[in-house]
């Protein structure tokens, strides 16, 4: 049993270090750069995980992101706009949660009010084309007994 329980927990320990995520270490030179760069790594997605941003991803990537963002923000004291427009520029409008509107970008805005406006019409066109269930006389007979028995 003391084998059985020393195998488990040996296992135990080797898939939680693999579990562990590298940490990025960044110095600050005051607290709003800190606060700055905090609120853009929460701004952009990461574009190789679902709907994750790249402060909360460990993929490869999202470090790659990180590391550009705190270049670019930090050290090279870019704008947000500009450290937005170069992301945008280099990985596309999926780095953005919110993307811009264009002809590109038409189905992510319209798509889901359409969608809407289609599943409210279903429900209004089967209101009103739903027949009511016509009874033959047998059919009446054997409700009335059924209704009469209880």
């Amino acid at each position: 049993m003391r084998k059985v329980l020393a195998a488990c927990f040996l296992c135990f320990l080797a898939v939680s270090g693999m579990a562990a995520s590298p940490v990025d270490v960044h110095h600050f030179p005051d607290a709003e750069s800190e606060r700055r760069y905090r609120a853009l790594v929460n701004e952009f997605r990461c574009p190789k995980c679902l709907n994750v941003n790249i402060s909360g991803s460990d993929a490869p990537i999202a470090q790659d992101l990180r590391a550009a963002v705190y270049r670019l923000a930090v050290r090279e004291g870019r704008s947000d706009r500009e450290v937005r427009d170069f992301l945008q520029a280099r990985y596309g409008d999926f780095v953005l949660y919110d993307p811009p509107l264009k002809p590109g970008t038409l189905v992510l805005w319209l798509g889901p009010g359409l969608f809407v406006i289609l599943g409210l019409g279903l429900v209004a066109y089967r209101l009103r084309h739903q027949r009511a269930a016509v009874l033959d006389a047998g059919d009446r007979r054997r409700l009335r007994a059924i209704l009469d028995e209880e």
